[in-house]
């Protein structure tokens, strides 16, 4: 079965169905275990702290989870691949988010999911994309996510790169709090306890 016949089978009435087609978009990004899974709970952890109600919530969490749709309907095979991309697939990467919101369109999904997908990568300094926006512009759940999946994806196993420690992970998101990510939702995420992985840095020193 292709990728987009897969992605036809699910329905995402419920979490449980986006779950699975979660499941499909990490398969796809190759990754070893649950990526999308693990950002949605720690971004909804990473949220509480910020009194968020629950049907906001439940928009980070459902974002989260579809925050990949795009690069999965795009099919592309240098996502696959273990080299730098060219300045030519860069730029055609980051139709991600865009194509991803219209995505979640597509299938039901809220609004306010739909935003959150496309404002994924967008940068606390205003040079993210697609949209350009900056500090408060960025909905405070869209910061969250930029945090959290990146957090994530540097401390994953996956096919174009080498997982860093926790520890490094961490000093990353220090370094580029005011650039890249809110300072705030850095200090918030940094001061949860489940924001380490117990083995992260046992599984790097292996």
């Amino acid at each position: 079965m292709s990728v987009s016949d897969k992605v036809k089978t699910v329905d995402p009435a419920t979490d449980s169905e986006l779950l699975t087609l979660a499941a499909i978009v990490d398969e796809f990004e190759g990754y070893e275990r649950p990526h999308a899974s693990r950002i949605a709970d720690l971004s909804v952890e990473t949220a509480k702290h910020f009194n968020f109600a629950s049907h906001d919530l439940r928009s980070l969490y459902r974002s989260a989870l579809v925050h990949d749709l795009g690069k999965l309907v795009m099919n592309r095979d240098y996502v696959h691949e273990d080299r730098l991309l060219t300045d030519e697939e860069k730029i055609d990467l980051q139709r991600h988010p865009v194509i991803g919101e219209q995505e979640a369109a597509k299938r039901g999904l809220s609004r306010a999911v739909q935003l959150l997908v496309r404002w994924h990568h967008e940068w606390w300094n205003g040079s993210g994309y697609p949209d350009g926006l900056e500090n408060e512009q960025i909905p405070l759940a869209a910061r969250i996510l930029r945090v959290v999946d990146t957090y994530i994806a540097l401390t994953e196993i996956r096919p174009y790169s080498i997982p860093i420690s926790d520890s490094e992970a961490k000093r990353y998101l220090t370094e580029w709090a005011g650039i890249e990510f809110d300072p705030t939702v850095v200090k918030v995420f940094l001061s949860l306890n489940k924001a380490s992985e117990p083995d992260s840095d046992d599984r790097n020193a292996e």
